[in-house]
């Protein structure tokens, strides 16, 4: 994996990103960052500093640190939805009802996997009950259960988990080392410490490792590595590891109705489309370009049109008070994208 890219020593022409990045680390009182950038087949920026929490001997953050990834991970799930469906066990049109087991719950009306996969499931959990706040299709929203029962659909028709297929199909055949499911109560030296509130009720520990939880851990170069990767559609080291047609169905719009004025989903990645004040990802991205963020406030953006794929990672769990999340990320990618503009001019 290390001979995949030539490291690019000579160019400084992303150095506004290191800037960005190394900012937003002060204003989320980060302990440790890390920025790791790929472009046109080449690493131009790979960049670590601070420490992997505010522990007195804390590690130096490096390149083998692994951060919390939190929402970046449905990236995987994306992947092994996408598996499924290329290789038959469902459509991505099927009917959730196919495959639960509490299928009489009358939330489920009208649920297909396309609406799981794009959040616009309309499921949430009130009162401890699970509920439909409104038709299928019909809007959008940033709702746990969708993920859940993914997971759960994926390993009932495969017969694999998510970590199992990803395991399978990229983790080993790329020689990935620091990308797992990390059990919460037996951390390593390699895991940067996440800051958060003492109070934030979002945060969760779980020794599951099927993938199904928030517990994935990678470092900052293996996730620009897995972006590179569906940057060339499934290429890898000159072999199409994975068929292209995957990559393909997990990056490009599968919202039901596009013409609706909401975020637009690949397979759970945020996919460029327009311009509106909710967008993630920055006015200047062009159309066709996908994100993920979490809630640690990583980010994985792949821009096709510049041939660039940029991983901003972070070890705090939330934010602090005044800090804009949205103006930020919107400010990385916008910034990434000059950047990425500019070395195109100069080769």
């Amino acid at each position: 994996m290390n001979k995949l890219l030539l490291q690019d020593n000579d160019s400084n022409l992303f150095e506004d990103v290191y800037t960005h990045v190394k900012q937003s680390a002060e204003m989320l009182g980060s302990s440790g960052a890390a920025l790791f950038i790929i472009h046109n087949d080449k690493v131009v920026i790979e960049s670590y500093f601070g420490k992997q929490s505010n522990a007195k001997h804390a590690r130096d953050v490096k390149a083998d640190t692994q951060f919390h990834i939190a929402s970046v991970r449905k990236s995987y799930i994306g992947f092994a939805a996408a598996y499924a469906i290329h290789n038959g066990y469902f459509s991505i049109d099927d009917p959730i009802r196919c495959f639960v087991e509490d299928s009489y719950l009358p939330a489920y009306e009208g649920v297909t996997i396309r609406h799981l996969l794009t959040h616009t499931h309309g499921l949430r959990i009130a009162d401890g009950k699970l509920v439909s706040e409104y038709k299928p299709g019909e809007s959008w929203a940033y709702r746990g259960p969708s993920i859940e029962l993914l997971s759960t659909i994926i390993k009932k028709t495969t017969g694999k988990s998510v970590a199992d297929i990803v395991k399978e199909h990229v983790i080993e055949p790329v020689g990935f080392e620091s990308t797992e499911w990390v059990k919460m109560s037996q951390p390593h030296s390699k895991i940067a410490g996440t800051i958060r509130d003492a109070d934030n009720h979002l945060w969760t520990e779980t020794d599951v490792v099927d993938g199904s939880g928030m517990n994935m851990y990678v470092s900052a170069k293996e996730l620009a590595m897995l972006g590179y990767l569906h940057l060339t559609e499934g290429k890898w080291g000159g072999k199409q590891i994975i068929p292209r047609e995957i990559i393909q169905m997990a990056t490009s719009i599968q919202t039901p109705d596009p013409s609706l004025l909401i975020h637009k989903n690949g397979f759970l990645w945020f996919v460029k489309d327009t311009n509106h004040i909710f967008n993630q990802i920055g006015d200047t991205v062009p159309k066709g370009s996908y994100q993920l963020l979490g809630y640690t406030n990583v980010a994985l953006l792949i821009i096709p049109e510049e041939n660039v794929v940029a991983v901003r990672m972070f070890n705090r769990y939330g934010s602090t008070e005044g800090y804009d999340y949205l103006k930020d990320i919107r400010s990385f990618g916008d910034t990434v994208y000059k950047c990425s503009i500019k070395e195109s001019k100069t080769q």
